[in-house]
């Protein structure tokens, strides 16, 4: 029985093959945390009484939404992170002195790499399927428990499989690929479904396009 690359990145990490509707514990290569979402991942995470991050090299903070701060609320967020980060002496933790946008930093710096199982308490973290990975946005006590395990659990995803195939007229991107998905299936054409992106469109795609196409596959 063939298997959806989704299938295959999960049946990877689990040590067995597994199909779509299966509830499998997978390891996770990558958690990505924000100053938004993660200070109420560090709440959980300090309430389990956890002393250590189970995997620190697969955790990244990136301080991307609030810094420059606009106000203290703003300011207070990023203290807890920053705070955060420094007492478990995050190796890849981005403030202000090398920041970007989290889904386009990681990539940029190797962090996340085809075939890897990534999650973040972001609904954009889809963004790094355009490596040929599984990303998805999880909440910010899905991310705690990532934490502190190093995995979570998964219902593996159905798939579906979307054809591009032609050449890109003039100023046509990824964007308007995917917003010509959304205008066939709509918003809540995919919930909890996979969307494998083929064809000779997408092969002759930068990379830049690829994940603006992904970016939106939320």
């Amino acid at each position: 029985m063939g298997q959806t690359i989704t299938e295959k990145i999960f049946s990877e990490h689990v040590g067995k093959k597994v199909y779509a509707g299966e509830i499998v514990r997978s390891n996770i290569d990558m958690i990505i945390g924000n100053d938004i979402t993660t200070p109420i991942s560090i709440k959980a995470f300090e309430e389990s009484g956890a002393a250590k991050l189970a995997n620190p090299d697969g955790f990244a903070l990136v301080l991307d939404h609030f810094i420059p701060a606009k106000d203290i609320a703003s300011a207070n967020q990023a203290k807890i992170s920053r705070e955060f980060a420094y007492k478990h002496d995050l190796k890849n933790y981005f403030d202000e002195k090398d920041m970007g946008i989290e889904h386009a930093l990681l990539p940029e710096k190797g962090l996340v790499v085809p075939g890897d199982v990534i999650i973040g308490a972001d609904s954009h973290t889809c963004t790094h399927g355009a490596l040929g990975a599984f990303a998805t946005g999880m909440g910010s006590t899905d991310l705690a428990f990532g934490m502190i395990t190093g995995g979570n659990w998964f219902k593996v995803p159905e798939t579906i499989k979307v054809v591009y195939t032609g050449k890109l007229q003039p100023n046509v991107y990824g964007k308007d690929l995917i917003l010509e998905l959304i205008r066939i299936i709509g918003v809540d054409g995919a919930l909890y479904q996979a969307l494998e992106f083929t064809g000779d469109t997408i092969a002759s795609l930068s990379m830049d396009d690829r994940f603006s196409l992904c970016n939106i596959t939320i």
